[in-house]
């Protein structure tokens, strides 16, 4: 990366644009951009141009080095997860007692970081709406449930949440993460009780006649699809274990990495051919979420490239060097942009202080490796387009006749009072 130096700043332009697109189409340009085919159009016509500047300054290994390295196993895993979990299919109807929707949103926090946040949110999020279908109050459960499963929860495993996966690519062993477990459990349980003492409150404003019914109206939780989670334990082992840490042969070609992808694959591969389709219908799967991670992170990486070699060449001079500001700044980001890029991007801010001396992990200090991970995955629930799975949830709940709380709404009512505070006192009490 010698001339690394010669990158100029115009050159973030099209990453910039790119996380805009997404962060303000949805907003503003919805019918066009609900189309997957458009997301892949912005993402080319950004893309080349980036590619083209890198071929000629002579980046050819930065383009191989993230598209293979980076991308493909980001997509893979991703796509495996979720098709996994698209064949379990969890129905029923139980009583929605503030106890009961506690439990489940707990549940839903250990399950976020073995199938991942995307794959434990699309799993609880229609059994949770039909527990509660007969309440006349929902909303905060819904709110809560973004905040939990589909955020918060997934800080345990690379597995939980991209963020964590990128930093897994890079050298954060598997079992680092288990040392997030103190954050996890704090953040986490916070949440449930602050959502138990919601719950409880909204319990005792329900209607005589919605608590008779929801009493009445009981179908027990029924699993099936339960040998998806054989192939689930499947990729989380792969990931564990598949790597240069337990077989050194990796470590003779770099192109070897890829038996993990195999394994992972194969158990995408095992789960569409043992779950019956009609399975699949009724969970209401398709492949249109996984096309659009795709699509939009085909663009995001590739335009990524030029940003991340900036952020190593001139890390020192951007005043970002002590763990609350790298925490802070990778919380905003995450808020408002994609939290993954987000991370891989600060991780690149890192890299760039050239620190060699202490306990690093992933080429960077431990504890900026800590403020990253944690604030790139808390933060992703601050807004609906800070993690990809609160966007989902929040169409299943309106496609349930949930009125949720637009993108504002939101903001101020749930995360500025809810969340943000939890999110200070983890960085007044664990990142230091």
């Amino acid at each position: 990366m010698e001339n690394t130096h010669n990158i100029p700043l115009i050159s973030i332009l099209p990453f910039v644009l790119m996380l805009g697109a997404i962060a303000v189409f949805p907003l503003t340009w919805n019918h066009f951009w609900e189309k997957n085919k458009n997301k892949l159009i912005v993402s080319i016509v950004l893309g080349i141009p980036v590619l083209i500047y890198l071929l000629v300054n002579g980046f050819t290994h930065e383009i191989i080095h993230t598209m293979l390295f980076d991308y493909v196993p980001f997509i893979i895993l991703l796509g495996s997860l979720f098709t996994i979990t698209g064949g379990i299919l969890l129905t029923g109807d139980i009583e929605a007692k503030p106890s009961i929707n506690t439990i489940f949103l707990g549940i839903g926090a250990v399950l976020a970081s073995f199938m991942g946040t995307t794959g434990a949110a699309m799993l609880l999020i229609r059994p949770i709406i039909q527990t509660n279908k007969e309440r006349t109050f929902k909303v905060h459960t819904i709110l809560f449930f973004i905040g939990i499963v589909a955020n918060c929860g997934g800080l345990l495993t690379p597995l939980g949440d991209p963020p964590l996966f990128m930093m897994y690519l890079r050298g954060a062993p598997f079992e680092w993460f288990f040392k997030l477990g103190v954050e996890w459990f704090f953040t986490n349980a916070l949440l449930l009780i602050l959502y138990f003492i919601a719950d409880s409150y909204y319990y005792k404003k329900e209607p005589a006649s919605a608590i008779k019914r929801d009493e009445t109206a009981i179908r027990p939780i029924k699993i099936q699809g339960k040998r998806n989670f054989i192939f689930l334990a499947g990729v989380v082992l792969s990931v564990a274990f598949l790597n240069e840490q337990y077989l050194s042969f990796i470590n003779i070609n770099p192109y070897f990495k890829f038996v993990r992808e195999a394994v992972i694959l194969l158990m995408g591969y095992l789960s569409m051919l043992f779950t019956p389709k009609l399975l699949r219908t009724e969970n209401n799967f398709t492949w249109h979420p996984i096309e659009e991670v795709a699509y939009l992170f085909f663009g995001i990486f590739i335009t990524m490239i030029p940003a991340l070699l900036y952020l190593e060449t001139n890390a020192k001079h951007l005043g970002v060097q002590t763990v609350s500001q790298f925490y802070y700044y990778t919380g905003l980001l995450s808020s408002f942009l994609d939290n993954t890029p987000t991370a891989v991007t600060f991780h690149s801010l890192a890299m760039g202080l050239g620190i060699t001396t202490g306990n690093l992990v992933a080429g960077i200090p431990e504890e900026l490796l800590k403020a990253i991970s944690t604030a790139a995955v808390f933060f992703g629930s601050m807004t609906y387009i800070g993690n990809g799975p609160n966007f989902m949830v929040k169409a299943v709940a309106e496609e349930n006749n949930i009125k949720m709380p637009d993108f504002f709404s939101y903001i101020i009512k749930f995360s500025l009072i809810v969340l943000l505070p939890i999110f200070i006192l983890v960085q007044l009490l664990f990142i230091t």
